[in-house]
């Protein structure tokens, strides 16, 4: 099909196998019936010679000559329409539709082909993404590759009004689940950190005595959030699972949260505050004060990765049985999470072999002063 625009425009169909030459050139262009008479010729109990093939179909015999050097492909073994050098096969299917892409190049891609702007817009109206639309048309058509088609094809056709206007063409209102009509640009520079306070505090950074709970001292913290700016700090003990909770007093800053955790730590013997892993809040942002204030270094975890805190995220599971989601904690006195915290502490756990989590900070408290 071809689009004309202005008042009597619209979409004419064009018959593929008829020659259409090229505005303002002179040459022939083989249809598809042209090149299906001289794969026949040349694979004749007597092959014709390529002159007279030219002959009988009117055209150069340069043309027929370039035709059969492109679309031919090697095979040994079989004698074909000449005699020096590995046989050859020519294919009219492969001349046919290599010509076809050819066309779409110079007017602006595969979708401009009836057939695979059909199929692509049909599977867009399916909800597809473009890349499903790209990956399923493979499958469907494995035997096809000039039907196939690439999901940046489709994302052009659909953000760039020159590429084609898929969108107008969509019966969704939604081409993308995201919903944009425009491409955010990317730069090929590396993406500037908006958090440089994780340079070195990595989990990758992390010393590798954690990971295994052998060694005590290395804890998981979190906030629990409310309304208003309410919140709780929260501290687990990933060895013992002992729990350290103090009240944001009416604000999470980064200050703020700081000092909370400075005053739930400091009571602490030294070899019982060596790490704390976090997630990459930015309430953290000033963790080098907190370090510096307390010698205990802090490290984050990688996006979206709760379970690297498993722990922490246990013990705010278990602080929602008190305080549910939609809780002020500015009304919550520190008595009332004092208790709560004792609560946690003296039940039993099974990880624990049914001790409870105080009885086992207070062996290790114990053997700290110990220790020579």
């Amino acid at each position: 099909m071809t689009t004309t625009t202005g008042r009597t425009g619209g979409v004419q169909r064009v018959d593929l196998t008829d020659p259409q030459p090229a505005a303002g050139r002179s040459y022939h262009r083989l249809t598809l019936a042209e090149r299906t008479f001289i794969e026949t010729a040349l694979n004749a109990e007597v092959p014709w010679s390529l002159r007279k093939i030219a002959r009988h179909l009117g055209v150069s015999p340069s043309t027929v000559s370039r035709e059969v050097r492109r679309h031919s492909v090697d095979r040994p073994g079989q004698p074909r329409w000449h005699t020096q050098g590995p046989a050859r096969l020519y294919h009219a299917m492969m001349g046919h539709y290599a010509t076809m892409r050819y066309r779409h190049a110079a007017r602006g891609g595969k979708l401009d082909d009836p057939l695979i702007r059909h199929l692509v817009v049909e599977r867009l109206n399916a909800r597809y993404s473009p890349q499903q639309v790209a990956g399923r048309l493979r499958v469907e058509f494995p035997d096809c590759p000039e039907v196939w088609v690439s999901h940046e094809t489709i994302y052009q056709a659909l953000y760039v009004q020159g590429k084609g206007s898929l969108r107008h063409e969509l019966s969704v209102v939604k081409a993308l689940r995201s919903g944009r009509t425009g491409r955010v640009p990317q730069s090929k520079l590396p993406r500037r950190s908006s958090r440089p306070w994780l340079a070195g505090a990595r989990l990758s950074d992390r010393p590798a005595e954690v990971a295994d709970r052998a060694v005590p001292g290395h804890w998981e913290g979190d906030l629990v959030v409310g309304p208003d700016s309410s919140g709780l700090v929260t501290l687990v003990e990933r060895q013992t699972r002992f729990a350290l909770i103090g009240r944001l007093p009416g604000s999470r800053e980064s200050a703020t949260v700081i000092d909370v955790m400075r005053g739930l730590i400091e009571g602490l013997p030294e070899a019982l505050r060596q790490t704390i892993t976090w997630d990459q809040g930015q309430e953290m942002a000033q963790h080098a004060d907190f370090t510096v204030a307390t010698g205990c270094r802090l490290f984050f975890c990688d996006p979206h990765s709760p379970w690297q805190r498993g722990s922490n995220e246990n013990l705010n599971g278990l602080i929602r049985d008190f305080y549910p989601k939609g809780t002020n904690f500015n009304r919550v006195t520190d008595q009332e999470v004092l208790q709560m915290q004792d609560l946690l502490n003296d039940r039993p756990r099974r990880t624990l072999e049914f001790r409870t989590p105080r009885e086992r900070l207070d062996e290790l408290i114990s053997g700290v002063a110990l220790a020579p």
